[in-house]
Formats: C-alpha cells, structure tokens, sequence
C-alpha cells in the first residue's frame, strides 16, 4: 500500500509495522527520518544485536537482502534489515533475481522489519518492481509492502512547511525569520532542520525563533548579505552594493558565488512572472511563488516599478551568463568576485544586453 510520511509516521508512533517499507524518493529528509525511527524504536537496545543488520547497497545484492529478511529472530518478537543506499543495489531490479524478489515481497516473514532507502529518484512504474509496488486495480500492491515516495517541496511549500515544524516543536518562529531561512537555505529540508534545531536549543524561554537570531546562527551578516545586496539593487543605492561586494570578496568561503546567483536569479525570474501577470498581483499570485510574508513582496513591489518588463528579462540573462562564468566558459581569469561585481554593475547600469553578450 502506497502511505505519506506523516501517515507512516503515526503508524510508528503507535508501534504499528508492516513487514517491508519501500521509501523512495527525490527529498531524503523523510527517508531517513522513518528509517531512523525505525532503526532505533522497533526493537529494544538489549536485542539488536542479534536482530538488528544494516546493509549498504553497494556492498550488497538482492540474495544478501532477502537471507537476513528470512531470518527468524533470536530470543525477540522481531527482527531488523535496513538497506541503506537501495538504489545502489545492482541487481535490484535485476530479471534473474526477480523472481525471488517477488515472492518475498508478496509472501514477506512477518517478523521481519525489511527496510529499503531508496534514495534520490524514484522507481521506474513500468519496470516489474515499480508496478509490484504500486499496484493497480487489477493487481493490488502487496498488503504486507508499504510504498512512501517523498517528494521535494515546492518553492510556495517552504515557508508554510518550516512554521509547521517549528510550531511541532512548541516553539514560533517569526513571518521575516521564516521568510529569510526558506529563501536562504531554501527547500532542502534536512540543513533545514538542522539549522532550526541549532536556534532551538539556544532560544531563550518565551522567546521566538527572530531574524537576529538568524542571521547569528546561520552565519548571515546582519548589514553585508545577500537579501541587502538585492534591496540595494532595487533601490539603485550604489554605495551600499559596492559596500557588500567588498565585504563578499573579503568574506568568499562565508558569501560563496553560486548560492548567491541563485538567489538573485529567483528574485529576477519571479519579477518576470509578475511582469507577464495581467495586472497588479493578486494574493493567490504571491502564494503561488511561495511570497507568503507582506515583508518579503516589499522587493518585489519596488522592483516592479524600477525594471519594467525587457530590462527584467535582460538581467535574467545576465545572471545565467554569469552562472556559466562561475563554471569557467567564457571567463577568461576572473574570479568569482569579479564575475559578481561585473554582474552588479551590468545590473545597475542599464547597459543594453547586444553590448554585453555580442548578440
């Protein structure tokens, strides 16, 4: 049966397990937060040992699975198999070892917990395993096999997602705190969370999770960051941009090139969404780009107004022709802050794109 992590989730909170998961997926933060549960709530300490294995794919095959999955366990109810790095397993998905695949998978030991971390993709649905695992109307999944696929959050997901979490924790978090942390770290949950559990522990009594304490835990200067740099852009405030690229290329390892593009290639690309929208956006507009917070639209309000639509588009490109800089094509021996400073001045001065690019 094909069940979402929280469903998995509360079934383990109730100490319910089926005799094999197969998780899979582009986001491994829910495939190793069940395997992890798994792997430290099922059995007791004093029976692990005996009970308990911990495979690696790449150091294994599907008859080195399936011998421990069909072992019964030694003086305990259940016992353990997790295969880390599934989808390195060679013949996972392999003819001749199918069909004993299979017929595990349909006729599982139940006191067997087998565990399967696919990682970083996703099972092909019209190869034998995937349909097994997926089941149709016709052919069932195997009642014994639970499916998870995690999914990557989507840029409107993680603002909402990481208040949901924090507020898990009996603990808030405010909308600019929420707001600078999705945009800075973005959708990849588990530095995500571990930079929110870091706040946590150093949080006050009564306190909340605030921008200060961000930009101190996190490693973003107060004055000399990337959301200050884009503010200065939009503000034509020269001095400040040049300020902040000194500080940058002073500061490389803390204020690296491409994290920096990227966040100013997503602010430039959403003002082109916006530009394309029939007229003044609308709440469901901002939502849809992940803009939940009036404290983050404020750039983009002012944006609007300072690059219409073609000088917009221009600067997107600039960006892109700026990202290949950082990869060494057509760079020559710039450095990673010169590639900036040029693209900060191009971006100021409305420098036309022909002149730039040779087109």
């Amino acid at each position: 049966m094909t069940l979402s992590p929280d469903e998995i989730l509360k079934q383990l909170q109730q100490r319910q397990f089926a005799p094999v998961y197969f998780l899979q997926g582009e986001e491994p933060y829910y495939i190793d937060l069940v395997a992890d549960l798994l792997e430290k709530h099922v059995l007791p300490e004093h029976e692990k040992g005996f009970n308990q294995v911990v495979m690696y794919g790449k150091d294994t095959d599907v008859a080195g699975i399936l011998g421990q999955a069909k072992r019964f366990p030694m003086m305990a109810e259940r016992s353990v198999v997790i295969v880390k790095e599934a989808q390195a397993v060679a013949d996972l998905e392999n003819d001749k070892t199918w069909p004993f695949l299979e017929a595990y998978l349909r006729n599982p030991l139940q006191s067997t917990v087998l565990v399967f971390c696919y990682k970083h993709k996703t099972l092909d649905a019209r190869k034998k395993l995937g349909k097994l695992l997926a089941g149709d109307k016709k052919e069932p999944a195997p009642a014994g096999t639970v499916l998870m696929t995690s999914k990557k959050l989507y840029d409107n997901q993680v603002a909402p997602w990481l208040s949901n979490y924090v507020r898990s924790k009996n603990q808030q978090i405010t909308p600019q705190a929420t707001a600078m942390l999705a945009e800075y770290i973005g959708g990849e949950l588990g530095r995500l969370t571990n930079e929110v559990d870091k706040m946590l522990i150093n949080l006050l009594p009564g306190h909340s999770i605030d921008e200060d304490l961000v930009q101190r835990m996190v490693g973003i200067s107060k004055e000399y960051n990337i959301f200050e740099l884009q503010s200065a852009l939009v503000r034509r405030d020269v001095l400040k941009a040049n300020r902040i690229l000194l500080y940058f290329e002073a500061n490389p390892k803390n204020n690296p090139l491409i994290p920096n593009l990227t966040l100013l290639f997503n602010y430039f690309s959403r003002l082109l969404v916006l530009h394309q929208l029939p007229g003044s956006p609308a709440e469901a507009d901002w939502l849809k780009m992940g803009l939940r917070f009036p404290i983050q639209r404020q750039d983009y309000q002012v944006g609007l107004k300072v690059f219409d639509f073609h000088r917009t588009r221009d600067i997107v490109h600039l960006i892109r022709r700026a990202d290949a800089q950082s990869k060494g094509i057509d760079s020559g021996s710039m450095t990673d802050g010169e590639i900036l400073r040029e693209l900060i001045w191009l971006i100021i001065h409305p420098v036309p794109l022909h002149a730039v690019v040779g087109q």
